[in-house]
Protein backbone atom coordinates (compact mmCIF):
# COMPACT_ATOMS: atom_id res chain seq x y z
CA UNK A 1 0.00 0.00 0.00
CA UNK A 2 1.66 3.27 0.77
CA UNK A 3 5.08 1.87 1.38
CA UNK A 4 5.56 0.77 -2.34
CA UNK A 5 3.81 4.51 -2.86
CA UNK A 6 6.73 6.55 -1.05
CA UNK A 7 9.58 3.97 -2.08
CA UNK A 8 9.25 2.88 1.82
CA UNK A 9 10.96 -0.89 2.53
CA UNK A 10 9.62 -0.96 6.11
CA UNK A 11 7.01 0.69 7.56
CA UNK A 12 8.72 3.47 9.48
CA UNK A 13 6.71 4.43 12.53
CA UNK A 14 5.12 0.53 13.88
CA UNK A 15 4.34 0.82 17.55
CA UNK A 16 6.61 -2.07 18.24
CA UNK A 17 9.73 -1.69 20.01
CA UNK A 18 12.35 -2.34 17.53
CA UNK A 19 16.01 -1.34 18.54
CA UNK A 20 16.62 -0.76 15.54
CA UNK A 21 14.25 2.60 15.23
CA UNK A 22 15.45 3.86 18.61
CA UNK A 23 16.05 7.32 17.73
CA UNK A 24 18.89 8.42 20.03
CA UNK A 25 17.64 12.11 21.57
CA UNK A 26 19.40 13.86 24.40
CA UNK A 27 17.18 12.20 26.73
CA UNK A 28 17.75 8.67 25.16
CA UNK A 29 21.38 9.25 24.73
CA UNK A 30 22.05 9.80 28.38
CA UNK A 31 19.42 7.17 29.54
CA UNK A 32 21.46 4.83 27.47
CA UNK A 33 24.15 5.56 28.87
CA UNK A 34 23.40 5.88 32.35
CA UNK A 35 21.73 2.36 32.25
CA UNK A 36 25.05 0.67 30.82
CA UNK A 37 26.77 2.68 33.67
CA UNK A 38 24.49 0.92 36.35
CA UNK A 39 24.37 -2.27 35.05
CA UNK A 40 28.50 -2.60 35.17
CA UNK A 41 28.29 -1.25 38.65
CA UNK A 42 25.26 -3.79 39.21
CA UNK A 43 23.01 -1.40 40.49
CA UNK A 44 19.17 -1.56 41.12
CA UNK A 45 18.13 0.96 38.34
CA UNK A 46 14.95 3.01 38.38
CA UNK A 47 13.80 3.98 34.45
CA UNK A 48 10.23 5.66 34.43
CA UNK A 49 8.87 8.10 31.79
CA UNK A 50 4.93 8.70 30.40
CA UNK A 51 3.25 6.34 28.41
CA UNK A 52 4.70 6.16 24.68
CA UNK A 53 8.05 8.12 25.85
CA UNK A 54 10.53 5.02 24.79
CA UNK A 55 11.12 3.39 28.63
CA UNK A 56 10.80 -0.54 26.52
CA UNK A 57 12.68 0.62 23.19
CA UNK A 58 15.13 1.70 25.50
CA UNK A 59 15.64 -1.61 27.67
CA UNK A 60 15.38 -3.44 24.31
CA UNK A 61 18.61 -1.38 22.91
CA UNK A 62 20.07 -1.69 26.56
CA UNK A 63 19.80 -5.73 26.19
CA UNK A 64 21.39 -5.72 22.73
CA UNK A 65 24.59 -3.99 23.82
CA UNK A 66 24.84 -5.88 26.89
CA UNK A 67 28.23 -8.06 26.65
CA UNK A 68 27.99 -11.84 26.11
CA UNK A 69 28.89 -12.62 29.86
CA UNK A 70 25.42 -11.30 30.76
CA UNK A 71 22.28 -13.60 31.51
CA UNK A 72 18.87 -11.35 30.58
CA UNK A 73 16.00 -12.30 32.55
CA UNK A 74 13.21 -10.19 31.02
CA UNK A 75 9.84 -10.06 32.73
CA UNK A 76 7.06 -8.17 30.71
CA UNK A 77 4.05 -9.42 33.12
CA UNK A 78 4.78 -8.47 36.54
CA UNK A 79 1.12 -9.04 38.14
CA UNK A 80 2.71 -11.94 40.48
CA UNK A 81 2.95 -13.02 43.62
CA UNK A 82 6.10 -12.80 46.33
CA UNK A 83 6.21 -16.71 46.10
CA UNK A 84 5.68 -16.62 42.15
CA UNK A 85 8.09 -14.22 41.05
CA UNK A 86 10.59 -16.01 43.32
CA UNK A 87 9.24 -19.02 41.17
CA UNK A 88 10.02 -17.55 37.26
CA UNK A 89 12.67 -16.13 38.53
CA UNK A 90 14.51 -18.95 39.23
CA UNK A 91 13.11 -20.95 35.99
CA UNK A 92 14.51 -18.19 34.06
CA UNK A 93 17.64 -17.75 35.55
CA UNK A 94 18.59 -21.90 34.99
CA UNK A 95 17.16 -23.32 38.27
CA UNK A 96 15.23 -26.40 36.68
CA UNK A 97 13.21 -27.76 39.95
CA UNK A 98 12.31 -24.44 41.96
CA UNK A 99 11.33 -25.20 45.48
CA UNK A 100 7.85 -25.00 46.70
CA UNK A 101 8.55 -23.00 50.26
CA UNK A 102 10.25 -19.50 50.00
CA UNK A 103 12.82 -20.12 52.13
CA UNK A 104 14.20 -23.34 50.07
CA UNK A 105 13.83 -20.99 47.31
CA UNK A 106 15.87 -18.01 48.70
CA UNK A 107 18.47 -20.60 49.38
CA UNK A 108 18.76 -22.20 45.98
CA UNK A 109 18.22 -18.72 43.92
CA UNK A 110 21.29 -17.95 46.45
CA UNK A 111 23.77 -20.72 45.89
CA UNK A 112 22.99 -20.14 41.92
CA UNK A 113 23.53 -16.43 41.97
CA UNK A 114 27.13 -17.55 43.57
CA UNK A 115 27.68 -20.24 40.99
CA UNK A 116 26.54 -17.95 38.35
CA UNK A 117 29.24 -15.05 39.72
CA UNK A 118 32.19 -18.33 39.56
CA UNK A 119 31.42 -18.58 35.78
CA UNK A 120 31.55 -14.95 35.24
CA UNK A 121 27.96 -14.46 33.95
CA UNK A 122 26.42 -11.63 35.17
CA UNK A 123 22.57 -11.42 35.63
CA UNK A 124 20.41 -8.71 34.74
CA UNK A 125 16.86 -8.65 35.59
CA UNK A 126 14.45 -6.05 34.00
CA UNK A 127 10.93 -5.77 35.17
CA UNK A 128 8.74 -3.90 32.57
CA UNK A 129 5.50 -2.41 33.40
CA UNK A 130 6.80 -2.39 37.26
CA UNK A 131 3.87 -0.09 38.20
CA UNK A 132 1.85 -2.82 38.05
CA UNK A 133 4.04 -5.22 40.22
CA UNK A 134 0.64 -6.13 42.36
CA UNK A 135 2.41 -6.75 46.48
CA UNK A 136 4.35 -4.49 48.58
CA UNK A 137 6.06 -8.11 49.58
CA UNK A 138 7.28 -8.44 46.22
CA UNK A 139 9.21 -5.20 46.06
CA UNK A 140 10.54 -6.61 49.35
CA UNK A 141 11.74 -9.72 48.06
CA UNK A 142 13.39 -8.25 45.01
CA UNK A 143 15.32 -5.76 47.19
CA UNK A 144 16.14 -8.85 49.43
CA UNK A 145 17.69 -10.43 46.42
CA UNK A 146 20.47 -7.77 46.39
CA UNK A 147 21.57 -9.41 50.04
CA UNK A 148 22.81 -12.20 47.89
CA UNK A 149 26.43 -9.98 46.88
CA UNK A 150 30.30 -9.89 47.39
CA UNK A 151 32.20 -6.93 49.14
CA UNK A 152 32.26 -5.35 46.27
CA UNK A 153 28.96 -5.49 44.71
CA UNK A 154 25.77 -7.10 43.91
CA UNK A 155 25.06 -10.36 42.29
CA UNK A 156 22.66 -8.99 40.11
CA UNK A 157 21.75 -5.83 38.12
CA UNK A 158 17.67 -5.20 38.69
CA UNK A 159 16.23 -2.66 36.47
CA UNK A 160 12.14 -1.76 36.84
CA UNK A 161 10.73 -0.01 33.89
CA UNK A 162 7.59 2.04 34.58
CA UNK A 163 5.25 4.89 34.35
CA UNK A 164 5.22 7.98 36.96
CA UNK A 165 2.83 6.60 38.95
CA UNK A 166 5.90 3.52 39.89
CA UNK A 167 7.84 6.94 41.25
CA UNK A 168 5.12 8.30 42.86
CA UNK A 169 4.43 4.55 44.54
CA UNK A 170 8.02 4.05 45.72
CA UNK A 171 7.83 7.34 47.11
CA UNK A 172 6.29 6.00 49.83
CA UNK A 173 7.96 5.24 53.50
CA UNK A 174 7.42 1.80 53.59
CA UNK A 175 9.52 1.41 50.40
CA UNK A 176 12.32 3.36 51.71
CA UNK A 177 14.44 0.44 52.09
CA UNK A 178 13.91 -0.34 48.83
CA UNK A 179 14.95 2.94 47.58
CA UNK A 180 18.03 3.17 49.20
CA UNK A 181 18.90 0.49 47.35
CA UNK A 182 18.41 1.88 44.35
CA UNK A 183 21.34 3.37 42.59
CA UNK A 184 20.13 4.97 39.79
CA UNK A 185 16.87 6.88 39.25
CA UNK A 186 16.19 7.85 35.69
CA UNK A 187 12.95 9.45 33.98
CA UNK A 188 12.53 9.58 30.15
CA UNK A 189 11.53 12.88 29.02
CA UNK A 190 9.50 13.36 25.56
CA UNK A 191 11.66 14.70 22.42
CA UNK A 192 12.05 18.32 21.86
CA UNK A 193 10.08 20.30 19.05
CA UNK A 194 13.24 20.51 16.74
CA UNK A 195 13.99 16.54 17.59
CA UNK A 196 10.13 15.48 16.32
CA UNK A 197 11.44 16.82 12.98
CA UNK A 198 15.01 14.54 13.29
CA UNK A 199 12.90 11.31 14.93
CA UNK A 200 10.92 11.52 11.54
CA UNK A 201 13.78 11.88 9.13
CA UNK A 202 15.77 9.22 11.27
CA UNK A 203 12.43 6.75 11.12
CA UNK A 204 12.12 7.20 7.16
CA UNK A 205 15.78 6.73 6.59
CA UNK A 206 15.98 3.12 8.49
CA UNK A 207 12.67 2.07 6.63
CA UNK A 208 15.00 3.28 3.25
CA UNK A 209 12.60 5.99 2.43
CA UNK A 210 12.95 9.85 1.53
CA UNK A 211 14.40 11.63 4.50
CA UNK A 212 12.19 15.14 3.64
CA UNK A 213 8.07 13.57 3.10
CA UNK A 214 7.04 15.53 6.25
CA UNK A 215 7.29 18.84 4.88
CA UNK A 216 8.18 21.47 8.34
CA UNK A 217 4.85 22.91 8.82
CA UNK A 218 3.15 19.62 8.81
CA UNK A 219 5.99 18.53 11.40
CA UNK A 220 5.45 21.53 13.33
CA UNK A 221 1.93 20.85 13.68
CA UNK A 222 2.69 16.98 14.59
CA UNK A 223 4.88 18.59 17.15
CA UNK A 224 2.08 20.43 19.35
CA UNK A 225 -0.56 17.85 19.00
CA UNK A 226 1.54 14.62 20.12
CA UNK A 227 3.64 17.22 22.22
CA UNK A 228 6.44 14.89 21.46
CA UNK A 229 5.75 11.67 22.46
CA UNK A 230 7.29 9.14 20.31
CA UNK A 231 4.46 6.86 20.56
CA UNK A 232 2.29 9.56 19.38
CA UNK A 233 3.96 11.06 16.74
CA UNK A 234 3.74 6.79 15.44
CA UNK A 235 0.39 7.05 15.48
CA UNK A 236 -0.28 10.38 13.74
CA UNK A 237 2.70 9.90 11.16
CA UNK A 238 1.23 6.46 10.22
CA UNK A 239 -2.12 7.83 9.85
CA UNK A 240 -0.57 10.61 7.69
CA UNK A 241 1.15 8.63 5.29
CA UNK A 242 -2.12 6.70 4.50
CA UNK A 243 -4.06 9.83 4.03
CA UNK A 244 -1.09 10.99 1.77
CA UNK A 245 -1.19 8.10 -0.30
CA UNK A 246 -4.99 7.93 -0.51
CA UNK A 247 -4.60 11.40 -1.81
CA UNK A 248 -1.96 10.51 -4.34
CA UNK A 249 0.32 13.20 -2.48
CA UNK A 250 3.95 12.83 -2.42
CA UNK A 251 4.61 15.00 0.04
CA UNK A 252 2.98 15.02 3.82
CA UNK A 253 1.82 18.72 4.40
CA UNK A 254 -0.09 20.28 7.22
CA UNK A 255 -3.21 19.98 5.62
CA UNK A 256 -2.58 16.17 5.52
CA UNK A 257 -1.28 16.07 9.10
CA UNK A 258 -4.49 18.29 10.42
CA UNK A 259 -7.18 15.85 8.98
CA UNK A 260 -5.58 13.22 10.31
CA UNK A 261 -5.62 15.86 13.82
CA UNK A 262 -9.02 16.14 13.46
CA UNK A 263 -10.10 12.40 13.08
CA UNK A 264 -7.81 11.61 16.20
CA UNK A 265 -9.63 13.95 18.12
CA UNK A 266 -13.18 12.93 17.30
CA UNK A 267 -11.54 9.79 18.18
CA UNK A 268 -10.72 9.98 21.08
CA UNK A 269 -13.50 12.70 22.11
Amino acid sequence: MYKAFYGLKEKPFNKTPDPRFLFYSSTHTEGLARLQHAVEERDIVLLTGGIGCGKTTLSRALMDLLSDDTQTILLTNPRLSPLEFLRVLAIRLGIEQPADYKADLLEQLGAHLYRLYRDGVHPVLIIDEAQLIPHRDTFDEIRLLTNFQLDDGNLMSVIFVGQPELRTRLSHPVYEPLRQRIGLQFDVAPLTVEEVGEYLTFRLVCAEGPPDLFLPEAIDDIARFTCGVPRRINQVATLALLEGFGRGAQKIDADIVREVIVELEALNG
